[in-house]
């Protein structure tokens, strides 16, 4: 079963990080995905810029509006996500506390919901 682990970021405590202790962080961030990969149990890993060089999106009555920066306020802000294969939820939590953000942060795990069933269930093959 797939689950995105979803990594959040408090940007006071990220920016109140010393360099090296940011990079050491990283570095066994990096390491932790590498082996998953190895595994073959990480699909994707990717960071994200910060939420400042968003635009969000919204359409309301058909009419579109883009406005600079995340959808709402917020303290803590995306920073990244993995893309990972885990037995159960259970499993996929563990494999998600071996990553270093939640100190500064939080992450979240989410089963991903399998899009081929649902494009079965609505009638939008291929």
């Amino acid at each position: 079963m797939k689950f995105l682990v979803l990594i959040y970021n408090d940007g006071e405590l990220l920016d109140a990080v010393p360099e090296q202790k940011f990079n050491e962080t990283m570095r066994g961030c990096l390491a932790h995905a590498d082996d998953l990969r190895r595994d073959g149990r990480l699909f994707d890993s990717q960071m994200l810029e910060p939420p400042t060089t968003a635009k969000t999106l919204r359409i309301r009555k058909n009419r579109q509006t883009v406005t600079d920066g995340p959808f709402t306020e917020t303290k803590e802000f995306l920073a990244g996500f993995n893309l990972i294969e885990a037995e159960n939820i259970d499993e996929a939590v563990r494999m998600a506390s071996e990553f270093p953000w939640a100190d500064i942060g939080s992450i979240e795990v989410r089963p991903v919901r399998d899009i081929g069933r649902v494009r079965e269930r609505v009638g939008a093959g291929l």
